[in-house]
């Protein structure tokens, strides 16, 4: 409960850039954590820990925490979900925060003469895991490292990928209220009435024929938003329409601002955050754009395959674990895949996808295919509790050997 910390419109920040005390809040919460665990006498087996924001609860344990018995049987798993947030904050907090002055070596948490928060975690967790299997080896490369490549593959032992999932019940257009129809794949009758009331919605054309390719994304040049820019004269071109769902920071909005003056009926472009409209969005279109340079794991394009939209998407991370070429794939594919991060390769798969919709039966098929794939968390819930008594065993073991 501390409202001068975490009362506040956003999470870390706002659209012109982090709040500048996020060291102090979540040093606060990383040792609330800790305490709250102390008082309530609650010893947990395992401590499993996101990003950069509680990357210091496993520095604190291995370091000032390290003596103390009440934490001696607990084990610590870190999910990395975007190492490009890797929480960096000038040398001088370790000692305005009261934190261990041994974090100001490169042992802990020094970064290029700044402090990292994630790299703590990194450094001290017993396990680490990211949120898809390509990501996971992608992330101990130079390409896609941001600087930890060695520090991660000096991990390489204890470092997994466990696909992220989807609440299969929150998503189910079948079962979805915010839609105008709900759908399944057995009755796609629905998914048509979306789409009209979607276009009649956003003032677009009210016409089945053209293909509605969607993005519903954060505008951040991480998610390939600045290929569309560079496509966009040639997208228009095109026998389709567009709607655009995002917001970002004011660089990468400029451009979608400017297109929202323009009269048409062939695009539309919403800049905020809206989770009933990108459900109708959805449920509506036929495409999801999703080109990113590089993606974790992200859930949109399973929630498109779900929704009855087949994905476009670039071949890295966790796209490439969910979604397959059907030029490549014909019997397994459910999407179409791009590698290389051009505007050219980008307009080609969209070409490649404007090309097949005319094809109703086969597009039908496809869509009722993606609709029916397995994005639960089941499996990926196993993974998880395989991990947790994985950290058991080796805090175990550490601890015997540490007597």
């Amino acid at each position: 409960e501390a409202p001068e910390y975490f009362d506040r419109e956003y999470l870390y920040g706002t659209p012109d850039g982090d709040y500048q005390d996020n060291a102090r809040r979540f040093t606060f919460f990383s040792r609330a954590v800790l305490e709250y665990l102390v008082r309530a006498d609650f010893r947990p087996d395992i401590l499993h820990l996101h990003d950069w924001q509680t990357s210091l609860i496993p520095a604190l344990l291995k370091t000032e925490r390290a003596a103390d018995p009440f934490f001696a049987a607990t084990s610590t798993l870190l999910t990395i979900h975007n190492l490009g947030y890797q929480g960096i904050f000038p040398l001088n907090k370790v000692e305005k925060l009261g934190l261990p002055p041994e974090f100001t070596s490169t042992e802990h948490l020094e970064y290029f003469e700044n402090i990292s928060f994630l790299k703590g975690g990194i450094v001290h967790a017993d396990l680490i895991n990211t949120v898809s299997d390509t990501y996971c080896q992608e992330i101990q490369q130079v390409g896609q490292g941001h600087g930890f490549d060695g520090l991660l593959r000096g991990r390489s032992r204890d470092l997994y990928g466990v696909v992220n999932g989807i609440n299969e019940k929150s998503w189910d257009p079948a079962l979805d209220p915010t839609l105008n129809k709900p759908f399944s794949s057995a009755n796609l009758n629905g998914k048509r009435s979306c789409k009209r009331a979607l276009q009649k919605e956003l003032g677009l054309a009210e016409r089945h024929d053209l293909p509605l390719i969607a993005v519903v994304s954060r505008l951040d040049r991480q998610k390939g938003i600045d290929l569309i820019e560079k496509i966009w004269p040639q997208l228009m071109q095109r026998e389709l329409q567009f709607v655009l769902l995002g917001s970002g920071d004011k660089e990468q909005m400029a451009f979608w601002q400017a297109r929202q003056q323009e009269k048409t009926d062939k695009f539309s472009i919403g800049l905020q955050f809206d989770e009933n409209l990108s459900r109708r969005i959805y449920s509506a279109a036929d495409c999801l754009l999703v080109p990113s340079r590089y993606e974790p794991c992200g859930l949109t394009q399973m929630i498109a395959l779900r929704y009855g939209a087949l994905p476009i998407v670039r071949q890295t991370g966790g796209l490439a674990d969910t979604v397959s070429d059907l030029q490549q794939n014909s019997k397994t594919g459910n999407g179409f895949v791009f590698n290389d991060a051009t505007p050219e390769a980008l307009l080609e798969s969209i070409d490649r996808a404007l090309e097949l919709y005319p094809q109703r039966n086969r597009w039908l098929s496809l869509v009722k295919k993606g609709m029916n794939i397995d994005f639960s968390w089941t499996g990926s819930a196993r993974r998880y509790e395989e991990l947790y008594r994985l950290a058991m065993a080796k805090r175990r073991t550490f601890t015997k050997s540490s007597v």
